[in-house]
């Protein structure tokens, strides 16, 4: 059988089709999913895309009268598909429920330590054979807390390298993580979490009760020189109340793998385009902000144990399996506690 990929980054293909070879033929495309290009997938019973395909309701009613039955998504997140309308057309949606956590919590502590130390500003300059000190100046984490918004997997490794830091942990989640308090960790309502950080990292999913859950009142919580890490879900933070606290003069700096809007911008070359984000393009201008392109689980691990897992999920669908990793099962029912987020 032939499978439709969309969505399949220039590093990730090899992979792909490392993983298919011998199991389906697999049809590898740049381009995201989404109105415009759901037509590509006539004739294809089985489609696989990435995190930020459009999965809305047409999108999904074009795929299903093209005679698609089943969809791998490339991802834990799916806010971006309309489970409910997947449900009603009878389609089977797959995702990939877990993939290495230190990918991203990794990439995070990396966030944090380049806004603390402003290793891009410095990059530059040297570039340049600029090599004064002036504005470059970090300070030590060790001693310092460390606020953790999320302490599931992701959450715990994140955890784990504050601790080897010799922070202070404070987590914040509906449930306690006992890993996390072996380390140390005091878990705190939000408002005291935001409160007493140094720095604020986020991870968790993003779902209708966390949408803008940092929003503006919870900026105005923070220290003045906090650093606010977010490589979770772009939902998560209220991007114009962000730039408010950021034109205010607030936070020591910010670091965002994800951004609300980034759906059609993010994985793509705009660099000879107009940006007509407002938002996005004020935000890049500050120069304690460092934004990068969702790349945080971009690992050679971390992808290959996704390829592997959407490979399990298309073997499942063909022999009949309920899979672990189903969001919508074959009949068009939705598995417990699966849910769009906030309409998106």
């Amino acid at each position: 059988m032939e499978i439709l990929a969309f969505g399949v980054q220039a590093d990730e293909r090899p992979l792909l089709e490392r993983a298919f070879d011998g199991h389906h033929q697999i049809r590898c495309l740049d381009v995201s999913l989404n109105r415009d290009t759901a037509p590509i997938a006539a004739g294809y019973e089985i489609i696989t895309a990435g995190v930020n395909a459009d999965l809305n309701a047409e999108v999904l009613q074009e795929l299903a009268a093209g005679g698609t039955k089943m969809i791998a998504q490339r991802s834990t997140g799916h806010s971006n598909i309309d489970l409910r309308a997947a449900a009603d057309l009878g389609l089977t949606i797959g995702r990939v429920a877990s993939y290495s956590p230190y990918s991203v919590a990794e990439f995070a502590w990396g966030l944090a330590m380049a806004v603390n130390r402003r290793l891009v500003r410095a990059a530059h300059r040297t570039r340049d054979f600029d090599f004064r000190l002036d504005g470059l100046m970090g300070r030590d984490f060790r001693g310092r807390t460390a606020g953790v918004v999320g302490t599931g997997r992701i959450g715990e490794a994140f955890t784990r390298i504050a601790h080897g830091f010799g922070m202070r942990l404070l987590g914040w989640d509906v449930a306690d993580n006992p890993a996390c308090a072996e380390l140390g960790m005091t878990y705190v309502d939000l408002d005291r979490l935001l409160a007493e950080s140094d720095l604020v990292s986020l991870h968790v999913p993003l779902l209708e009760s966390t949408w803008h859950l940092i929003d503006g009142p919870a900026l105005a919580a923070m220290k003045d020189d906090a650093i606010l890490v977010n490589s979770s879900r772009g939902g998560l933070v209220d991007t114009a109340a962000l730039v408010e606290t950021l034109k205010a003069g607030r936070l020591r700096g910010v670091g965002l793998d994800v951004y609300e809007e980034e759906a059609g911008l993010f994985f793509f070359d705009k660099s000879l385009e107009v940006i007509h984000d407002d938002t996005l393009a004020r935000l890049m201008t500050f120069g304690n902000v460092l934004v990068t392109s969702h790349q945080a689980y971009f690992t050679e691990d971390a992808v290959g144990q996704i390829v592997d897992t959407t490979l399990a999920n298309v073997e499942d669908y063909l022999a009949g399996r309920a899979g672990e990793n189903l969001l919508v099962a074959p009949e068009g029912r939705l598995t417990p506690e699966r849910q769009p987020a906030a309409g998106r």
